[in-house]
């Protein structure tokens, strides 16, 4: 064990407890415990949007695949970059509009009732689920090589540390743990940035050229191909993760803790901005990483190129850099994992235990004592189903689980939103089909038993979780009704809302 590295851990560990006692303090209500009495600003919550959607598979997994493989690393982030875009012109409004603590309250604005709500619930709890499988998977092997410490053991540190963020915490221990790592990780990736280009005397053009000699894919290291060998491979891969953001939980429930729709839209305007600028310095690292360690030290260290990143602090900066990489690694673990199971267990105790399960008659005291020990119980299995993919990039797994968002979620938000025949039964199936086909998909694909080529399934599941939507719509009884009264929620007015129609 490196005693520096020690210490950069300590330090974040106890600073964040330290949040979590005051949030603690100021987390007594349901409203204060689930959106912090939506208190924060519109450019905190979007720099808390950024520390929740900038994750581990971010800045460790896209950066070893831009070392290893070029041009189709980099898809990931412009994917993730453009999926705001349409989160910004068709999402954030509604969302904030008609959510009150989690997404099945949106979707219940327009199509109330206990079944609805436990289908969009549980939903919502998979998918958030699936998420913190990659980002256990990052921070075991990010405290394996700080702690030397076993990957198991790894695990279950980082999963007790944010089982207790979130059970004490709430919303506001989340959101000040996301708005600080996001200053660490922009902060240190900058750093990194600078050192690496003062290391090569500020010769981009020479440092591009030693990554290409470096790469094992040489002149064809900044062309397609290299990863994705198939045109629709690329094009699914794009897709998912350009809807995928649209349908993740713990990112929708983000615009619920500011006050007015305006600032929703400046959060997710200045979290747009940030996200940018950090997919541009991935980039940097990638492509500094390719030709200073090489690809032979970087695949020897990990196959998957999940330590890329801290192989270049390690290069360029010596222990004291990398030190100060692995704990903004660190820190952004602690913050995407944070607002994942808070995510999860905002739909449990919220949607299930409160409205299902007690019909709204119980006492505030209970309803925030059932939401800690659901996120114990949430954090625990999390810890489990991660503990035996030590081997897989966390890059591909937040794919898969921007699929099943992409083809479920998503396409229940836009034919909720802006199609007036959509109804309850069209509801139902679009949840229903778009997550059957992922996981089928998924599990036939070249990661499962290989009966099928398509490792992104998004091509193919999302059109269905669409196409279950409006068939199921046209199979059950139209009812304009609804429509008509949840734009009279949205806008205030029967006229704008006919006008809209």
């Amino acid at each position: 064990m490196n005693f520096t590295y020690f210490i950069f851990f300590v330090v974040i560990v106890i600073g964040t407890l330290v949040i979590t006692h005051w949030a603690a303090e100021r987390s007594r209500t349901a409203h204060q415990f689930y959106v912090a009495s939506g208190s924060l600003s519109g450019m905190q919550n979007g720099m808390a949007i950024a520390g929740d959607f900038i994750s581990a598979a971010s800045f460790l997994g896209i950066t070893g695949l831009i070392a290893l493989y070029g041009y189709d690393g980099f898809l990931y982030a412009t994917g993730f970059l453009i999926s705001y875009v349409i989160l910004l012109l068709l999402i954030v409004e509604p969302v904030h509009r008609l959510g009150t603590y989690s997404v099945a309250d949106v979707i219940t604005a327009r199509f109330p009732g206990n079944r609805m709500r436990a289908a969009v619930a549980i939903s919502g709890i998979c998918i958030s689920v699936l998420y913190m499988i990659p980002q256990l998977v990052a921070s075991g092997l990010l405290i394996r090589l700080l702690l030397g410490v076993d990957f198991r053991v790894a695990v279950c540190i980082i999963g007790v540390l944010m089982t207790v963020y979130v059970a004490f915490g709430g919303m506001l221990a989340t959101s000040w743990v996301q708005i600080i790592k996001t200053v660490l990780l922009m902060a240190g990736t900058l750093l990194v940035v600078f050192i690496l280009l003062s290391w090569v005397n500020w010769d981009v053009f020479g440092l591009i050229n030693e990554a290409v000699k470096q790469s094992p894919h040489e002149e064809l290291y900044f062309h397609p191909g290299n990863l994705f060998t198939h045109p629709v491979e690329k094009v699914s891969l794009t897709l998912t993760l350009i809807l995928g953001t649209s349908g993740l939980p713990h990112i929708l429930i983000r615009f619920l803790t500011v006050k007015n729709a305006k600032e929703a839209w400046v959060s997710a305007m200045s979290a747009s901005w940030i996200i940018g600028l950090f997919y541009i310095m991935t980039l940097i690292l990638g492509v500094g990483t390719i030709a200073l360690v090489g690809s032979e030290t970087l695949i020897q260290a990990d196959a998957s190129g999940n330590l890329a990143a801290l192989l270049l602090a390690e290069t360029v900066g010596g222990d004291f850099l990398i030190a100060f990489v692995m704990a903004v690694a660190f820190a952004t673990i602690i913050a995407v994992v944070t607002g994942l199971i808070f995510a999860a267990t905002s739909s449990f105790a919220h949607d299930i235990y409160y409205h299902l399960w007690k019909k709204k008659k119980v006492e505030e005291k209970k309803q925030l004592q059932v939401a800690r020990i659901v996120a114990v119980a949430i954090g625990i299995l999390s810890i489990l189903l991660s503990i035996e993919m030590e081997e897989s990039n966390v890059a591909f797994l937040v794919s898969i689980t921007f699929a099943i968002a992409a083809s479920t979620l998503f396409p229940l938000l836009i034919l909720t939103f802006y199609w007036k025949r959509f109804n309850r039964v069209g509801a139902y199936t679009t949840l229903l089909s778009g997550f059957l086909i992922s996981i089928l998909l998924v599990v036939s694909g070249p990661e499962g038993i290989g009966f099928l080529p398509l490792s992104n399934p998004g091509i193919l599941s999302i059109p269905a979780g669409f196409a279950g939507g409006v068939i199921g719509s046209f199979a059950g009884k139209r009812d304009d009704k609804s429509y008509e009264e949840l734009f009279l929620k949205l806008y205030g007015d029967k006229q704008e809302a006919v006008s809209h129609d």
